[in-house]
């Protein structure tokens, strides 16, 4: 069918934005706080110094593998939710919810015991600095209790986002990160007459927390029998063809995010591995620049759900339009948060108790990040709000592929040990992959041949 465009509903469109509105503002809020205090975290861990920086930053890129592969799988699963939404079938919805968690829980096991059986070898992966190998240990092997509930938890939260309820894990997810950062006060530093622990006060700080996080959110929705409320027959009521088609669909999501993941722990690699401060600069200039793309995560979100909706509905012509809204909106807010954190970047920089070179390595690493932020931020609408939402999966997975593997994770290797550039630079070797992703989505969207109903009944399957 021909798709029309409304350029006069791009301002005049009131649901549209109640909507986005309703949906990305709760989200935002909740990365907001997440990241800030992921700052205030890194400023406590920080007060030890670089080299605890260093082992605590390189000790969470497991968890950080895992949550971008519990995000795949979440996200993926999300894609048939908000469909089947749209098309108000719960029992499929919750089919699909019982696939998600599968997947999860199985990847959060595989890494909880890497985490905990073999940490040396794991940061041994990451650095070959025995102080930051046995810093990062202490906190690793007592995390990787945390990372069950972390599924658990993310499996669930995507069901409320995809059925429009969006209000109930933001606020626990809020409040549980209050509970961590308190604990972290509490049990680093040892006030109040609680142990002085270290980095590993940290880490049990983050089990104690994901674990209430996750108890309190299942109480809540089962008590309240949401829509995401499913028992055990419907979470385990699998039919092959139901299961083929959703692995066909979230497979290639949940690769993409491994394989981006991978890239992204490789560049940790590669700062690493050219010395402590610089992988100190990047992580004080990664936890501000978190908080500069929230919003961005916010509307991602928001925009798979609304698209996705539609899609199930049967009506594509507002899912293009919607997903169009979506892009623009971002592309301005890119260049003005932008604008906005590099006004304000030394003085937030400077709250930190490191090095001089240090701080001024991270100001040019968050400089870089700010300049490349537009094209961030579109990537993010372009791939999890516009193209998953259609489930073009596998036009995403070959672009994220080709375009980290081939052109941003090479020359950051190539900057790095042969032309022996500052951190800044390698940083912005990195960035290339962006451009290029951004410019071969676009294409794609364009195109509107990411647009797939996949809201189908195991019986309309079979």
């Amino acid at each position: 069918m021909a798709i029309v465009y409304n350029s006069r509903a791009m301002f005049t469109d009131r649901t549209f934005y109640k909507n986005l509105l309703r949906l990305a503002a709760p989200i935002t809020v909740q990365q907001l706080i997440m990241c800030s205090l992921n700052i205030v975290d890194v400023m406590m861990v920080g007060q030890m110094g670089e080299t605890a920086i260093a082992g605590v930053g390189l000790a969470n890129q497991v968890f950080f593998i895992l949550s971008i592969l519990v995000f795949g799988s979440s996200s993926g699963g999300a894609i048939f939710m908000a469909q089947f939404w749209g098309k108000k079938d719960i029992v499929n919805l919750r089919r699909v919810l019982g696939l998600t968690l599968i997947i999860s829980t199985g990847c959060a096991l595989v890494l909880s015991l890497l985490a905990i059986l073999a940490p040396s070898w794991v940061m041994h992966i990451f650095t070959e600095d025995a102080i930051v190998i046995n810093t990062g240990s202490q906190y690793l092997r007592i995390a990787g209790f945390s990372y069950v509930f972390t599924a658990i938890t993310y499996c669930y939260s995507a069901t409320l986002r995809s059925t429009e309820s969006v209000r109930l894990p933001v606020l626990i997810n809020v409040l549980a990160l209050g509970l961590n950062t308190s604990l972290n006060y509490l049990l680093i530093f040892g006030k109040f007459g609680f142990p002085q622990m270290g980095v590993q006060g940290a880490a049990v700080a983050t089990v104690i927390s994901r674990f209430l996080e996750s108890t309190i959110l299942l109480i809540i929705i089962y008590k309240r029998k949401s829509t995401a409320a499913a028992s055990m027959n419907e979470l385990l009521d699998q039919n092959k063809a139901f299961s083929a088609r959703y692995l066909k669909t979230v497979a290639p999501v949940v690769f993409n995010e491994l394989i981006w993941s991978l890239g992204v722990s490789t560049y940790s690699v590669i700062y690493a591995r050219m010395n402590t401060d610089a992988v100190a600069a990047v992580n004080i200039a990664n936890a501000i620049d978190r908080l500069s793309f929230v919003a961005f995560i916010g509307i991602g979100n928001a925009c798979m759900v609304m698209v996705g909706n539609k899609i199930g509905a049967g009506d594509e012509a507002t899912s293009f339009n919607y997903a169009r809204r979506s892009l623009l909106i971002c592309l301005v807010l890119g260049i003005g948060v932008g604008l906005l954190i590099m006004a304000i970047a030394r003085p937030i920089i400077s709250i930190y108790k490191v090095e001089q070179i240090t701080a001024q390595n991270a100001f040019y690493v968050l400089l870089i990040y700010m300049i490349m932020l537009w094209a961030r931020g579109a990537n993010m609408i372009l791939f999890v709000g516009i193209l998953r939402a259609g489930g073009d999966t596998r036009f995403g997975f070959y672009t994220e592929l080709c375009t980290m593997w081939l052109i941003g994770v090479p020359l950051s290797a190539i900057g790095a040990f042969i032309f022996h550039l500052p951190i800044y630079w390698v940083v912005a070797f990195s960035m290339l992959d962006e451009i290029s992703k951004c410019a071969i989505s676009f294409f794609r969207y364009r195109s509107k041949k990411w647009i797939h109903f996949l809201a189908y009944s195991p019986e309309e399957l079979s």
